[in-house]
């Protein structure tokens, strides 16, 4: 098979697939007798990358695999082609977030240590209910406490490749810092806010938006999110 034909090949399952694709499953669009080696795979997609260097949308890897997505310098007037407008963030949640991703698995009573506040069970449900965290195990004491993890759903909705993309933690200063690391930060503010019922009454619900963080990908398919409550 010509190198132009595997590549055209890749180009189309990714545009139709809607989805990242691995590496693994674009083997399985071929025949065995006319599969490339892996090597000539991912030179196509190394190829396919460079060929999106002047357009709107780019060729990412992220945790789930590639997938065509459009630039995040332009997500700003392509997320406009949806009415709805973008979610908003409390401040809870996404000290909630942060303290999973950076201290993974941990359980709600070490984040409501660490905080100084309770967590609810609603602030908790809707990062589960994004598919964000997961329950991985329980803790060896009395009451068997759930520990939480971050998942791939989260890497692939912030465009991580994996949590070493994440900066140190020492290097995080406050939550601002958090914000811009996962492009939470600099949004417009205006849409419904993600609720939560914590107790934290620090008044700082007004968190920028994580529309710049929902990846426009291709086809250009708005990505479904639970309803709030």
């Amino acid at each position: 098979m010509e190198n132009i034909t595997l590549k055209r090949i890749i180009e189309g399952a990714l545009l139709a697939a809607g989805e990242s694709l691995t590496v693994q499953r674009i083997e399985e669009l071929f025949e065995e007798h006319e599969r490339p080696e892996r090597d000539r795979i991912l030179a196509a997609l190394g190829e396919l990358e460079q060929d999106c260097a002047e357009r709107g949308y780019e060729l990412r890897q992220t945790a789930s695999g590639y997938r065509f997505q459009v630039r995040q310098d332009l997500a700003r007037w392509v997320g406009r082609l949806w009415e709805e407008k973008p979610k908003k963030y409390t401040r809870a949640l996404l000290e909630t977030l942060a303290l999973i991703a950076y201290r993974q698995p941990i359980t709600r009573g070490d984040i409501e240590q660490i905080r100084g506040v309770a967590v609810s069970s609603d602030l908790i449900r809707t990062l589960m209910e994004r598919e964000w965290v997961r329950v991985v195990g329980h803790r060896d004491v009395p009451g068997r406490p759930a520990l939480y993890a971050t998942t791939r759903q989260f890497l692939d909705y912030f465009n991580l490749k994996s949590l070493e993309q994440l900066p140190p933690l020492g290097e995080i200063r406050d939550l601002d810092e958090f914000n811009v690391t996962l492009d939470l930060a600099d949004q417009d503010t205006s849409g419904d806010e993600v609720a939560d019922t914590d107790t934290d009454t620090d008044g700082d619900g007004g968190q920028p938006s994580a529309e710049n963080s929902n990846v426009v990908t291709l086809p250009l398919a708005r990505r479904s999110e639970p309803e709030d409550e």
